[in-house]
């Protein structure tokens, strides 16, 4: 049998003769509402993708827990608010306004976070057969948005604010510089996340997608590819518009709402892109029967699989039924028998 790190590989090369690559997401929600279960679905599907701990010799300040209640400001110095413990709040006060885009002392740029050590990280690499992805991650849609509040970076999109563009070149420097220095390390992957989808569309116009953002991916693909990094992406909603682009780039995985987008509708990328999950959070773990989270395991593995290019991933979040989350693993691990 092959480790985990050894699996994952299989699998996103498309030569996945065994089991299935397995991955848990949870909210702290999962925790404080459905310990016990959680706990025992953790012990019996343990992770094959875990991440590591950067070890930063420098700290970005950050205030309060994104999970808790009260306000959290983030390494950026977005401020966001949680009425509700165990999921992230949203941002109410955008820091960023008017047309200036040049406050600098009120957006600050983590460099913190390019002070990892490197040797720490390569033992704790050498000390696990699990696949390793770095930690934190470029966003940088939705970090623009933190700190500008979407429809004011809409609107700054449609007019291409020049603010704005020297403001993204800035972040895209840092965040090339982050990959740069994960990617020297002995990690096993890179992810990157923006969430681009609404339940029906791309958020922007797919030229306004190319223009702005897939380049930027290219360079942290690119950087990631140089050192032999295998490339992760998440992006919520329906991505469909995008998922040529991101083939195209050489993204090696891509965690989407597959269900959202239509599982059929997706057949047409099996064997080009491994599907990073997800079983839909949004109904099917929530309010589906057993046998019914049974049938859309099935589907997406009679849709996607191809000895490889697909890996049993889920998030047990906020509403859902922890017997449908173990249901998902179960399932999986009797396709792949």
């Amino acid at each position: 049998m092959p480790t985990s790190r050894q699996l994952v590989y299989q699998t996103l090369e498309f030569k996945n003769s065994s089991r299935v690559p397995q991955q848990l997401w949870q909210l702290p929600w999962a925790d404080i509402y459905h310990h016990d279960k959680l706990a025992k679905i953790i012990e019996d599907f343990p992770d094959d993708i875990c991440s590591v701990d950067p070890f930063l010799k420098e700290t970005p300040k950050i205030v309060g827990d994104p999970f808790e209640l009260g306000e959290h400001i983030d390494f950026w110095g977005a401020k966001f608010a949680n009425i509700q413990r165990g999921v992230h709040g949203e941002v109410r006060e955008p820091i960023i306004l008017g047309d200036n885009w040049e406050i600098q002392d009120k957006v600050h740029i983590p460099y913190e976070l390019l002070t990892i050590d490197k040797d720490k990280i390569n033992e704790q690499c050498a000390n696990t057969d699990k696949f390793i992805m770095a930690g934190e991650l470029p966003r940088p849609f939705e970090q623009m948005q933190f700190l500008r509040g979407t429809a004011e970076l809409f609107m700054d999109l449609a007019m291409k604010s020049s603010g704005m563009i020297k403001f993204m070149k800035k972040m895209h420097d840092f965040y090339c510089r982050w990959v740069e220095v994960w990617a020297q390390t002995d990690v096993d992957g890179i992810m990157i996340m923006d969430d681009w989808g609404s339940q029906q569309n791309l958020l922007i116009n797919p030229l306004t997608w190319v223009e702005f953002f897939k380049p930027m991916y290219k360079d942290y693909i690119d950087i990631a590819k140089k050192y032999g990094k295998k490339t992760f992406m998440h992006s919520d909603g329906n991505t469909i518009q995008i998922i040529p682009h991101l083939i195209e780039l050489g993204l090696d995985a891509f965690n989407t709402q597959i269900f959202c987008v239509g599982v059929e509708n997706l057949k047409q990328f099996r064997g080009k892109i491994t599907f990073w999950g997800e079983i839909d959070r949004q109904h099917i773990l929530v309010d589906y029967t057993q046998e019914q989270v049974a049938e859309a395991v099935k589907l997406v593995y009679d849709n996607l699989w191809d000895n490889g290019g697909c890996i049993a991933q889920c998030e047990f979040g906020a509403g859902a039924n922890p017997d449908n989350v173990r249901t998902v693993f179960e399932t999986w691990d009797k396709l792949m028998d």
